[in-house]
C-alpha cells in the first residue's frame, strides 16, 4: 500500500521546521526538559499514525533498507512481532494495518496496547531506530504545546517539575498545522494506522 504513494516533497520542509522549533524550546527550557536518550517513557504506547508519518517511515525504512539491512530487518522483526502480539486486539484491519473509523473501534483504540513499546525502539540503548523519520507525536512530545485553537499547554510530566505556568508558556513550541494539513491534502490515502503496520509496509 505504501509503496505506491510517494511522500510529498514538502515533508522535508515540515520536518525542518518542527525540528528547529523543538530545538529553540529546548534551548529556552534549558534543564527544565530533561528529554535524553534513555527515557522512553513516551516510547511505550500505540497512538495514532497519520498517512504523512506513515509514509516517512516507510521512506526511512527504505533507506535503511539499503543502507544498514541489518537495522532494517531486525526493526522489521520487532514490527512483526509487535503485530503479532498485538493484532488479535486491533481496532481496525490487522491485512492492512489500517485503523478502524467506526465509533466503537475509536473507542477500543483508547486502551489499545497501551504499555506496549514501540517497535522502532533500540530495547538496548533506549534510542529510536527511526529517530530521522519519526512521527510528528513522537517530535512534539516533551516540550508545551498546544493541540488547538484556544487549548492548554500540556507537555511530559517528567518535565518543567517545579515550574511556574509562565516558565512553561515561556518555552511553548509552535506546531506547523497549517503545513501539515497542505501535505496530508496531496496524499490520496486518508488512513490512519500505527506505527508497526507503518515500519512492514
Amino acid at each position: 500500500m505504501l509503496g505506491e504513494m510517494q511522500l510529498p516533497s514538502g515533508d522535508s520542509f515540515l520536518v525542518q521546521i518542527m525540528d528547529s522549533a523543538l530545538a529553540d524550546a529546548a534551548a529556552r527550557a534549558g534543564d527544565r526538559l530533561v528529554c535524553r536518550l534513555g527515557c522512553t517513557q513516551c516510547c511505550h504506547g500505540a497512538f495514532v499514525v497519520s498517512p504523512l508519518d506513515a509514509l516517512r517511515l516507510h521512506a526511512g525504512m527504505e533507506k535503511l533498507r539499503a543502507t544498514e539491512p541489518a537495522l532494517a530487518a531486525e526493526i522489521a522483526h520487532r514490527a512483526g512481532m509487535w503485530v503479532v502480539e498485538h493484532g488479535a486486539e486491533f481496532p481496525g484491519d490487522v491485512e492492512t494495518g489500517l485503523l478502524g473509523n467506526s465509533a466503537e473501534e475509536r473507542e477500543r483504540f483508547e486502551s489499545f496496547a497501551n504499555a506496549a513499546a514501540c517497535p522502532a525502539l533500540d530495547p538496548a540503548t533506549g534510542g529510536c531506530d527511526v529517530y530521522a523519520w519519526r512521527p510528528m507525536t513522537c517530535r512534539v512530545f516533551g516540550p508545551p504545546i498546544r493541540m488547538g485553537d484556544g487549548a492548554a499547554l500540556a507537555h511530559c510530566e517528567l518535565n518543567f517539575v517545579g515550574a511556574s505556568e509562565d516558565e512553561v508558556a515561556a518555552c511553548e513550541m509552535p506546531l506547523a498545522y497549517d503545513l501539515e494539513a497542505e501535505l496530508l491534502e496531496e496524499i490520496p490515502s486518508k488512513d490512519e494506522t500505527v506505527v508497526a503496520f507503518a515500519l512492514l509496509g
